[in-house]
């Protein structure tokens, strides 16, 4: 056996360093909800790529606005020349004649469009694209704490009906002990061994979906914030608030989200693109204008002029007018017309959507505050149903059946006060998240209600 002598100090530090190490690891593996968001913040791929293409739709702007500015070309070229000629002489004989030489040539071009519906339709156009792509960010990040909260809150349910599952075995074992003392004692029957290990075998086959369930789940919640977890948070039952909407008026709830709904800015801005689709449809039936001006120098440009230099500047202003087509433009316009008309209907659709959506939310929100304590009261009479039916037993006056079936209605009971809690919980961020007000101090106000 190996002995390790350690002083005082040396122990002490030795101790102080474990624990350090324990509490490190148990923080690192614990999450709560609010921890969870903010990992998932910034390591959640589906907002990552929401970004990137934010960032991506904002590059539309510039590129537009590129299109007004002047625009500057210069060439440059040199060539070199082998020029053979063949003529006949004074005595009709031909005569070839070889010669070499370079040329050269520099251009410098300016030009500024100062007509072109076009282009000016084109950078509006851009401008609604980057409030589409603003819009979209924004919508994910309404998306994120909703699919945050359900991961989470599915993980802490599974968590809870597993405990459930754990105690309605530990109490089916117990029934299980004492149905076999009474039948040893004479008291009993078969039947009620026989009931008991039927409901614990039940519980047994429970308990391992629900560790199935609560690794699932988990892990689903550890892929959308990229860390590790093994504990998350607990609800604190005597923090839960049992709150309406606020306001309480489904009306004013529907208004809300439809003046702040990223998903309707979103589809209004795609609107705005389709009208300036529109209008640079038509554009090509608009003349244009530009400003030209040309700078040129060229050395031996041709053979009647090697070894000549020229240079030349011009000012001017070119204007382009179209005439016909072969009916393109025409088909474009009506094209576009189809592209608005269809903008307008996915924005009226989505609207009706919309306002169905925050009714549901509304609804669940507001039905779950009766519903939550209506089952708690039904949980306290299921408590003392079980406690009247062990004491009858206990008295003779009822069988192990009627205690089994009082521990199962219990444990029933619980589940569906756990589920509609958290279902509460949930409703109040997916009717924030419609309305664009599913922010860090919506989840931090839901946090406070949790225990680590």
């Amino acid at each position: 056996m190996l002995r390790m002598n350690l002083n005082p100090l040396t122990a002490s530090r030795t101790v102080f360093f474990v624990a350090c190490l324990m509490s490190v690891a148990s923080a690192s593996w614990s999450m709560d909800l609010l921890q969870a968001y903010e990992a998932a913040k910034k390591h959640d791929a589906t907002l990552r790529a929401a970004r990137a293409a934010a960032d991506a739709g904002r590059e539309r702007l510039p590129q537009a606005l590129a299109q007004l500015r002047p625009n500057v070309s210069a060439n440059i070229a040199y060539n070199q020349n082998q020029l053979s000629s063949t003529s006949a002489n004074f005595l009709g004989r031909e005569q070839t004649t070889d010669s070499n030489y370079a040329s050269s040539n520099q251009t410098l071009t300016v030009r500024q469009p100062l007509y072109r519906s076009g282009l000016m339709a084109q950078y509006r156009q851009a401008m609604a694209d980057v409030d589409n792509s603003n819009a979209l960010l924004a919508q994910e990040e309404q998306s994120l704490p909703v699919r945050v909260s359900g991961a989470y809150f599915e993980a802490m349910l599974t968590n809870e009906q597993l405990v459930l599952v754990l105690a309605q075995r530990a109490a089916y074992t117990a029934q299980l002990d004492a149905a076999r003392k009474s039948f040893a004692a004479g008291v009993g029957t078969r039947t009620d061994i026989d009931e008991a290990q039927a409901r614990l075998d039940m519980a047994l086959s429970q308990e391992l979906d629900a560790r199935e369930n609560v690794d699932y789940t988990l892990r689903q919640l550890q892929i959308l914030v990229n860390e590790p977890i093994e504990r998350l948070a607990k609800l604190e039952v005597s923090r839960l608030q049992l709150l309406a909407p606020q306001p309480n008026s489904l009306s004013a709830w529907i208004e809300r989200a439809e003046q702040n709904s990223p998903q309707l800015q979103a589809l209004r801005a795609r609107l705005e693109a389709a009208r300036q689709e529109l209008e640079k449809a038509e554009s090509g039936h608009h003349p244009t204008l530009d400003a030209v001006a040309q700078w040129s120098r060229s050395e031996s440009e041709s053979v009647t002029s090697v070894n000549s230099k020229y240079t030349n500047l011009v000012l001017g202003l070119q204007l382009s007018i179209p005439i016909y087509g072969g009916g393109y433009i025409s088909s474009v316009v009506r094209q576009s017309l189809a592209g608005v008309e269809r903008a307008k209907e996915e924005l009226e659709g989505a609207r009706r959507d919309l306002g169905l959506r925050v009714h549901k939310e509304f609804r669940s929100l507001s039905d779950s505050v009766p519903k939550i304590r209506a089952i708690e009261q039904a949980a306290r009479s299921a408590d003392q149903l079980l406690v009247s039916s062990r004491r009858s037993f206990s008295a003779g006056n009822r069988t192990v059946l009627d205690v089994l079936n009082a521990e199962q209605q219990r444990m029933l009971v619980l589940r569906d006060l756990a589920q509609v809690r958290f279902s509460h919980l949930i409703a109040r961020v997916r009717l924030l998240a419609l309305v664009g007000a599913a922010d860090d101090l919506a989840m931090q106000d839901i946090n406070r209600m949790l225990q680590l």
